[in-house]
């Protein structure tokens, strides 16, 4: 990983932009460590570029330390052209699919739809400046273990505000979901962590379990603006997302 000014170098498993669990079937593949499960790359069955929308689609395996297959994935990334100079938007989506036996998602506040942000932008440290905010009117550090239909991080990067909105999408399993966002730069969707966020007394409270040969699909759209999520109208364009998707089947 590049190595950048002011940089706190904790959690090095937070890069970049991923979705991953730190309880599948018992095993961590949020942390990364080397007795941990991993995520494996299978395949991209599909590629491809257009005037509107580049989409990448690729399969994967998680995979136990010793090698035994605990589920599979199939995600697609689609990139959209911007619609003007200020903005981009993509989205992603996962299947996740058990083998011949069930795959329980655990109740852990680590995970799971997560992404990275600049130290600039954290609401503490030696350069953060930045402020959180969700569609339930939660601000800052409170916004963390609360559900909402979206959250928006924004903060200064060289001199301008700019920041990130995540929808999670209406017909998504437990929407809205549960937001395990810190001051340090880590935001994350977690459909998965209710015990922890809310603090009951069943540790399992928020397991989510995938039958044999059976699968469960998340969909989210990553919005990245210029200015505050007011500047942006992040609550505008969410509902302009949920009025664009299909109806529910």
């Amino acid at each position: 990983m590049k190595n950048v000014p002011d940089e706190e170098h904790d959690h090095p498993h937070h890069r970049s932009l991923w979705f991953a669990h730190g309880a599948v079937n018992g095993q961590d593949f949020w942390s990364e460590q080397k007795d941990f499960g991993r995520i494996v790359h299978v395949s991209f069955p599909e590629i491809k570029s257009g005037k509107r929308v580049a989409i990448i689609r690729e399969k994967n395996n998680w995979l136990t330390a010793g090698g035994a297959l605990v589920c599979t994935d199939e995600r697609t990334l689609r990139i959209y052209n911007p619609s003007a100079a200020d903005e981009r938007c993509f989205d992603f989506e996962i299947t996740l699919s058990a083998p011949d036996q069930p795959v329980t998602f655990g109740d852990t506040k680590e995970g799971s739809m997560a992404i990275r942000l600049a130290e600039s932008m954290r609401l503490k440290g030696k350069v953060g400046h930045g402020h959180i905010v969700n569609s339930a009117g939660d601000r800052d550090d409170s916004t963390w273990g609360k559900r909402a239909n979206w959250c928006d991080y924004n903060g200064p990067i060289n001199g301008k505000i700019v920041g990130i909105a995540i929808f999670d999408h209406p017909q998504n399993p437990r929407h809205p979901t549960w937001w395990h966002v810190r001051d340090y730069g880590l935001f994350a969707a977690n459909p998965f962590g209710q015990h922890d966020f809310e603090k009951l007394s069943n540790k399992d409270a928020g397991n989510l379990i995938i039958p044999p040969r059976k699968s469960i699909t998340f969909r989210y759209r990553f919005y990245l603006h210029e200015g505050d999520e007011r500047q942006a109208r992040i609550a505008e364009k969410y509902q302009q997302y949920v009025k664009s998707l299909p109806p529910k089947l």
